[in-house]
């Protein structure tokens, strides 16, 4: 019996020990993909034990037990390899910054194992406070400096759900790097289309910059960042506003180009994405052609768009990997200073462990980010 429990137990983590190396099918709950790619190096210990067992214990042994073993190991490996490939990109990362943004000063490497095992950052005081008509932000003051550049946080959910307040702990870590930090909710579809959530950034903006004295914010340095839906928000608001006092726009796994993402879509996809986009831009392409456009940050850039960081796993299987990969290609033709994080055995929500191995390099990059193009 032991050893048949031992060989189901090899499998499963296999299973998900794949999850970091093959793209999941649309029946795989993503977030399994983040637990392989995000947190498998404490997965890992489970079929190392595994492997242990059936190796050692006499109960295990039998006709099975080289086959666990071995598939028990392989397991551990895949499930530790990001942590490999993390490791391989933060050797290169501080160059590529560099060349981009300028030479900062961060006090850690881009990746270590040590960090891994890191407490998450202690929680920082946040305020919430309503900023238009029954719209509310939470604010989080900048940790030890006055006044602050403020990072406006735009959250995910399809444009249709979420709520500001998601990965708190990423909001904690800004605030004590010195980043004032406002999280806003926006309006959602249906019941509200592009340009509201646009319009929102914009009140948003405008609130933080009335108060900045009172908040400790200086209102000449502005960063917006988005995840998902959000990263769309904060693309495209920040490209068209050519406002100087936005420095940078960060972007983590979103879509760059609505056009691009009606024409690959599945209605039996696990999204239902072009419902979504419909239901957020008003229709179809063919019928809604300038809210397509004015939410697709691609046809924005010019040579004066501001400066940009982009963070994208390869494995996304809610928004498409190619396109940030698009948005890039579009920003070196334009000239425009940029980083593209790109992270093979990473899917959505990277930044969900922090210190894991996307955690480490995308909060590494994102500080680096932050501190040239506000200084």
């Amino acid at each position: 019996m032991l050893r048949w429990t031992l060989f189901t137990l090899a499998l499963a983590a296999l299973a998900l020990g794949l999850l970091t190396v093959f793209k999941a099918p649309d029946w795989v709950d993503w977030k399994l993909v983040i637990l392989a790619g995000e947190f498998g190096y404490w997965v890992a210990l489970l079929p190392a034990a595994v492997a242990l067992t059936a190796h050692w214990v006499p109960a295990a042994r039998g006709p099975t037990a080289g086959l666990t073993t071995s598939l028990a190991l392989i397991a551990a490996g895949l499930l530790v390899q990001p942590c490999f490939q993390a490791w391989r990109i933060g050797r290169g990362l501080p160059a590529a910054l560099a060349g981009a943004f300028g030479p900062v000063a961060i006090g850690r490497a881009p990746f270590s194992v040590g960090q891994l095992f890191r407490r998450f950052p202690a929680a920082a005081p946040k305020e919430t406070v309503t900023y238009a008509d029954s719209l509310a932000l939470d604010f989080y003051r900048a940790v030890g400096r006055n006044p602050a550049p403020c990072v406006l946080v735009i959250h995910g959910g399809g444009w249709d759900d979420g709520d500001r307040g998601q990965i708190p702990a990423f909001n904690y870590w800004l605030a004590r790097h010195g980043y004032a930090v406002a999280d806003l909710s926006y309006r959602l579809a249906p019941e509200h289309q592009w340009p509201a959530p646009r319009e929102d950034v914009e009140a948003a903006i405008a609130f933080v910059r009335d108060r900045a004295a009172q908040l400790g914010v200086d209102p000449n340095r502005l960063v917006i960042l988005g995840r998902s839906a959000g990263g769309q928000i904060a693309e495209a608001s920040a490209y068209a506003a050519h406002d100087p006092a936005i420095r940078g726009v960060a972007a983590l796994y979103a879509p760059a180009d609505m056009n691009f993402a009606y024409a690959w879509a599945r209605e039996d996809d696990i999204l239902k994405s072009p419902h979504l986009l419909r239901q957020y831009l008003g229709g179809t392409p063919a019928t809604a052609r300038a809210n397509y456009d004015g939410a697709s940050a691609i046809q924005l850039v010019n040579a004066a768009t501001p400066p940009t960081f982009l963070v994208h796993g390869r494995l996304d299987t809610l928004v498409w990997y190619r396109q940030s990969e698009r948005l890039e290609a579009r920003l070196s033709a334009a000239g425009v200073k940029h980083v593209f994080l790109s992270l093979p055995w990473a899917t959505h929500a990277v930044e969900y462990n922090l210190d894991g191995p996307s955690g480490q390099l995308t909060t590494f990059a994102l500080e680096w980010f932050l501190a040239a193009v506000t200084r």
